[in-house]
């Protein structure tokens, strides 16, 4: 019998690396995807043709039971969230009740769906991952994080993940579900969205070396944080469902780079100079969170887990397929910034 496996948020960069991880270890994948309509499923079925899809939405409780119970999966993976941390400020109500109270509808009909009643049972029954963040540690006052440090989330899509993150615990514990967290700290790819930094470089590189733009404006240059490659972590992911233990896991690389550093590498990949095309601009600002590093020992110890790709692997492959993509693109659709 092949494992069966049921992914949220598969139409995203992680949701789409997890189904080719799933596919070539065997298992039979289906991905949950809202809308009868909706537009990235023709592309994800180009790309991924064995997936099954089923619809679901993670605001609709009773859709969730359905797909569950109709997939009957051995594993959950809780992708789904709105993910980009700005826009949590623009839409705080709509970020809690997905991204905060859906890894409480899914475990609930995981829970509906099992009939688990509380016991403690050593048959786990469906296994449950939810996809926590690095932004739940907040204001860091020490580096590198790891699954002890405190909890001080600073924006509404920090505080619903620490919100799904205590509901995953809270199920673990008192019904005894095989159901854990993955605390994950950067993790990027050229299937990033562009509106995240890593892919704004990269695009922007892209199109300076093809001659369609001239500068890149950025914040802090300044600013430090842990990437890591999505691929390498969605390993990590199912490999937190294959222990013998439900825990919970820090997952990062223990390496820190700059924008600076992210903008150089960048740039040699097309034989340029970064300082002649990147101006700082001020209205771009943040307020710098600290020194935001994981710490993930336990993953390594435990589970065998560590990255295998080099930050600078990870930027040249994020700047290729750019160039790849715009030069292969009509005149048209070059000329766009989209």
């Amino acid at each position: 019998m092949r494992n069966r496996a049921l992914i949220t948020g598969v139409t995203g960069q992680d949701g789409f690396y997890l189904a080719e991880e799933l596919f070539r270890c065997g298992y039979q994948v289906t991905g949950l995807v809202r809308g009868q309509r909706n537009p990235m499923v023709p592309a994800l079925r180009r790309q991924l043709p064995d997936l099954d899809i089923v619809h679901g939405d993670l605001l609709d409780q009773g859709s969730l039971i359905t797909a569950v119970d109709a997939v009957q999966p051995d594993e959950v993976y809780n992708l789904g969230a709105l993910s980009f941390v700005p826009s949590s400020w623009q839409q705080p109500m709509l970020t809690s009740e997905t991204t905060g109270l859906g890894p409480l509808r899914m475990l609930e009909a995981i829970r509906v769906v099992s009939g688990s009643n509380g016991s403690t049972s050593s048959q786990p029954g469906i296994r449950f991952y939810q996809a926590s963040t690095f932004e739940m540690f907040g204001q860091v006052s020490s580096s590198p994080q790891d699954e002890m440090t405190p909890f001080h989330p600073r924006s509404p899509y920090a505080t619903a993940k620490a919100h799904g993150h205590y509901t995953t615990q809270n199920y673990r514990e008192s019904y005894g579900m095989f159901a854990v967290s993955g605390i994950m700290f950067n993790h990027e790819s050229p299937r990033r969205s562009e509106e995240f930094m890593t892919r704004k470089v990269s695009v922007a590189v892209a199109r300076i070396a093809l001659g369609l733009d001239q500068e890149l404006r950025l914040g802090n240059l300044c600013a430090q944080r842990d990437w890591g490659y999505a691929g390498d972590y969605v390993t990590a992911m199912r490999t937190m469902l294959q222990a013998d233990r439900a825990e919970d896991y820090v997952i990062g690389t223990g390496a820190i780079h700059s924008v600076r550093d992210l903008v150089r590498i960048a740039f040699d990949c097309v034989c340029l100079d970064w300082e002649k095309y990147v101006i700082v601009d001020n209205d771009l600002l943040r307020p710098d969170a600290g020194v935001l590093c994981g710490d993930a020992r336990k993953a390594r110890q435990r589970l065998g887990w560590s990255p295998l790709t080099s930050f600078e692997q990870l930027v040249s492959s994020m700047v290729e397929a750019d160039l790849h993509r715009l030069s292969a693109a009509p005149a048209h659709d070059r000329r766009s910034r989209r």
